[in-house]
């Protein structure tokens, strides 16, 4: 059904026009209060007597590609209650409508509120201009802070991780409500008397998904001793990953000595590999000095004072995880080596006529990368000892022990195969992340008790005793189907928003961006 459109309709509602003019850039409409009466501010009863009136100058939605702004005919009213202290007032609008004291309308207010959530300061004012809306960025700003967060009902299960002000100097928390799937609150810092004052306002709390950070823990227990701590099921899936690889750094040595590559012939090494063939040899002078006085009784304190070495790299060493001697580096051609082993099966054998075909596809390398995979290739298809001579770094040798025998070379079959042969404690080791990993995909709680047994004599012992203190918290990761990945996901949000405003935003508005726009 098809209706009249009428002058007053593209005014706020309780309006009527009285005059409409364009002057080519702004459209200015004069409009005015159709109500008889208007509410005192002081004592809310309803005055009628005009005392006099005044224009007040507003901005309002575009029209047509123009600005328009907006001449209200305002009145002010004798207020005629004894007891109120107003003797004249300004008639109010409704908070729908038009705010005391405003310059914009609230529909506009709104438009602007969410361009500001949106983009922030800059952007949002680029924009702004671009629909006829002109607004500072710095008032973009100030209506984000002043409409601040809006409020959010009680949790009652909520996700709390830590997020980087600044990488490994600052730090905040985030709280999220993991049944609404949104976030509600932004912590200065990650402190657990911090968290713990916050846990202790909401004690409706079931349920605290949490990373396995100390703090957090330390803080649910004692604001919240009756809620469910669940740790979060990526971290420990990651943390047994981490611990199988530094078993495998620890077991360098003799990964060495079981592929016959403990002594390295220099004059066989690459310029770069050479470079880091020195470095390791510093390293080793480091280690044996380090090693030497632990074994005479001195603590990591005593050696720390007297090498002057930090305290993580005693640690590293009485650990036996700096015995790498060549680095691994991520190469250029890694999102392409799929493409390029498909290639290589299908026959293609020309360094540079694959690097032609990888520059169609938006490869950006030089043709030395190229042909230095094809001549690795060519060299990895010929397993003999020589081959051999090379033992990979620790992150390659765990990787290649944790990829099915399908998925590898000749010559990284039979690298793995000498280590399995020459390392059986890193066997074991292997087999129990395996089943940690399995443990947590098939939600099987009750194996979690004998794993830890299992694993405290292998290999992976500190990453077994580690779940072992926190025993309650996994076995609830295992068993409930609580996560803290949705956290993890809204920390990826605050970083954008944070990263848009270059990292200058304070905390207020920062809150106010990522929560007001949930």
């Amino acid at each position: 059904m098809s209706r009249t459109l009428h002058p007053s309709t593209i005014v706020p509602p309780g309006f009527r026009v009285e005059s409409a003019v364009d002057d080519g850039a702004v459209t200015i409409i004069t409009v005015r209060h159709t109500g008889k009466s208007s509410s005192c501010p002081g004592c809310a009863a309803d005055a009628e007597r005009v005392d006099s009136r005044y224009s007040r100058r507003l901005a309002d939605l575009p029209l047509g590609g123009r600005q328009v702004r907006l001449i209200v005919v305002a009145r002010r009213f004798r207020c005629d209650a004894p007891s109120c202290p107003r003797a004249i007032f300004t008639e109010r609008f409704g908070k729908d409508v038009l705010a005391p004291w405003a310059r914009r309308t609230a529909r506009l207010e709104s438009i602007v509120h969410c361009l500001g959530l949106a983009l922030g300061g800059r952007p949002a004012a680029s924009f702004a201009r671009r629909l006829m809306v002109p607004v500072s960025n710095d008032t973009l700003l100030r209506v984000v802070r002043r409409r601040g967060c809006p409020p959010f009902p009680a949790p009652t299960v909520v996700g709390i991780d830590d997020w980087a002000w600044k990488r490994n100097q600052r730090y905040g928390t985030i709280i999220c409500d993991l049944e609404r799937r949104r976030p509600i609150r932004l912590l200065p810092d990650r402190e657990s008397a911090t968290a713990q004052a916050w846990l202790a306002g909401q004690p409706q709390i079931a349920v605290v998904a949490r990373d396995r950070g100390g703090s957090y823990s330390l803080a649910a227990s004692k604001a919240l001793p009756s809620a469910l701590q669940v740790a979060d099921r990526w971290h420990l899936m990651e943390n047994a990953s981490h611990a199988f690889l530094d078993a495998v750094r620890k077991s360098m040595r003799q990964i060495r000595a079981a592929m016959g590559a403990a002594i390295i012939n220099p004059e066989l090494l690459t310029a770069a590999e050479r470079l880091q063939y020195e470095g390791y040899l510093r390293r080793e002078d480091i280690n044996a000095t380090i090693l030497a006085r632990a074994r005479g009784g001195a603590s990591i304190k005593e050696i720390v004072r007297d090498t002057g070495h930090s305290r993580g790299l005693v640690r590293r060493v009485l650990r036996g995880q700096r015995s790498d001697v060549f680095r691994s580096r991520e190469s250029s051609l890694e999102p392409y080596l799929e493409w390029l082993d498909a290639q290589w099966q299908a026959g293609a054998r020309n360094g540079c006529e694959l690097w032609r075909r990888l520059k169609c596809q938006g490869f950006r390398g030089c043709l030395r990368v190229v042909s230095e995979w094809t001549a690795r290739r060519r060299r990895a298809e010929k397993a003999d000892a020589d081959s051999l001579r090379r033992v990979p770094s620790a992150r390659t040798i765990a990787r290649l022990m944790t990829t099915g025998r399908d998925n590898l070379t000749k010559s990284e079959t039979v690298t793995i195969a000498a280590i399995e042969g020459g390392v059986a404690p890193l066997i074991e080791a292997r087999a129990v992340i395996n089943a940690f990993h399995a443990m947590i995909r098939k939600r099987a709680g009750e194996e979690l008790a004998p794993w830890i047994e299992r694993a405290k004599s292998s290999l992976v012992t500190s990453f077994a005793k580690g779940v072992a203190k926190d025993k309650s918290a996994i076995g609830a990761a295992i068993a409930s189907h609580w996560s803290n990945g949705q956290t993890e996901g809204q920390i990826t949000k605050l970083k954008l928003v944070k990263r848009q405003m270059y990292g200058r935003a304070k905390l207020d508005l920062l809150e106010a961006r990522l929560i007001g726009a949930g």
